[in-house]
């Protein structure tokens, strides 16, 4: 049933060529570069950091301070205003800044696209800070709909890229203008958007900022890159080893170094080789060009083609109203965890449910369960041709 034209780029040349992944939106593959630099880690200077005189504790440190410039470079902020954080992933890192925001606001706004990651930890906070929850409508292009009044004083906690049908959030740089003359702050779940378009992300003054390296072709870490301002406003209370400057009987004082506040948020020993893996994967993205041509153009074709080619089959309803990485559908002639089964004995990997959006999809929107398709820089047109092709043959005989 499926094509034998499958090649995989040759960062990606472990895959075999009938292999044919399409679940970036849930998580990336890894290029060779960078499983080579974690590698390189255990093998070469596996040591801890910020903790040791010797030389594999050196050479780890630095090469920790440069994923962490690396990190402000590829989101356009500055180190003076800035810090960046490592933690587990973005769910850990929002309830991190989430759980220990000051009761100084007036509500917590949402929106009604959100991952779970947004959307259950928004209902939390809610309630310990005891102030209204707003749950707003985004557009069909991904902006959000909202008077000032709406946000004034608030916590507004977005996503900048739906993991749905890749929506961005067109309008985040009013939306933080408006905030910010109320005294409110503004945090954003890039999980989705790191890997495709910062634009929206570099022009906007977010207050935080959070995304896993496993988005964007780099390890299992996540990633806070969040205002000096509001990180020494938070009320630490997650706390453990390498966070303080000195501990006596019934008390202790964190870390205040301006260049090492990221501390507060860097509980006990980090992962030390997804930091080095993570630097690998932004030194990849910003050279990385598949069949020659710059990322993006790459993934705005392949995005394109197979907008208009799933559009073009008769019995799958579209979610997407436009061209995205991430597109998902369901069919009516078949369900769509058995279809997901049936393009996985072809070796075609797509997601299939309510991707971690259930208000939304489920309850809002009623809609069955969807199969996704999310493309990244390891696919093909060749794969996405024999993905579609594979996709109408299964339909056919269902």
């Amino acid at each position: 049933m499926q094509s034998s034209v499958n090649k995989n780029p040759f960062d990606f040349s472990y895959l075999d060529s009938k292999t044919v992944y399409l679940d970036s939106a849930c998580q990336t593959l890894r290029p060779e570069q960078v499983i080579d630099a974690m590698s390189e880690y255990y093998h070469e200077y596996n040591s801890c950091g910020g903790r040791v005189k010797y030389d594999w504790g050196v050479k780890l440190d630095e090469k920790i301070k440069e994923t962490r410039k690396k990190v402000l470079a590829f989101v356009g902020k500055s180190a003076s205003e800035y810090a960046v954080a490592f933690t587990l992933n973005t769910t850990y890192g929002l309830n991190l800044v989430l759980g220990q925001l000051p009761p100084k606001f007036t509500k917590i706004i949402t929106s009604d696209i959100e991952h779970n990651s947004v959307f259950l930890p928004t209902i939390s906070v809610a309630k310990r800070l005891n102030i209204p929850r707003v749950l707003l409508e985004r557009r069909d292009d991904g902006s959000l709909s909202y008077d000032k009044e709406d946000v004034a004083g608030a916590i507004v906690v977005l996503n900048s890229m739906s993991n749905i049908d890749g929506r961005e959030l067109t309008n985040l740089k009013e939306i933080a203008s408006d905030v910010h003359k109320t005294g409110g702050i503004v945090l954003v779940d890039a999980a989705q958007s790191m890997s495709h378009d910062q634009k929206v992300i570099r022009e906007s003054d977010f207050d935080a900022l959070f995304f896993s390296g496993h988005k964007m072709y780099g390890p299992s870490i996540g990633v806070i890159v969040i205002k000096k301002s509001l990180l020494t406003l938070l009320d630490i209370g997650f706390i453990g080893g390498g966070m303080v400057e000195d501990v006596e009987a019934e008390s202790f004082q964190l870390i205040s170094d301006p260049d090492d506040l990221s501390s507060r948020l860097e509980i006990g020993l980090q992962n030390f080789a997804g930091i080095i893996g993570l630097g690998a994967s932004l030194d990849w993205l910003k050279s990385y060009k598949p069949e020659g041509m710059p990322a993006y153009v790459h993934q705005e074709e392949l995005a394109q083609f197979l907008f208009e080619e799933m559009s073009r089959i008769p019995s799958l309803k579209l979610i997407n109203n436009s061209p995205s990485l991430i597109l998902s559908f369901y069919s009516e002639k078949i369900d769509s965890h058995r279809l997901a089964i049936f393009l996985s004995a072809q070796k075609m990997m797509v997601r299939s449910g309510y991707f971690c959006c259930h208000y939304y999809l489920k309850n809002l929107k009623k809609y069955p369960p969807l199969v996704r398709v999310s493309l990244g820089l390891n696919n093909t047109k060749e794969q996405v041709e024999s993905f579609v092709k594979t996709l109408q043959t299964i339909i056919a005989n269902s």
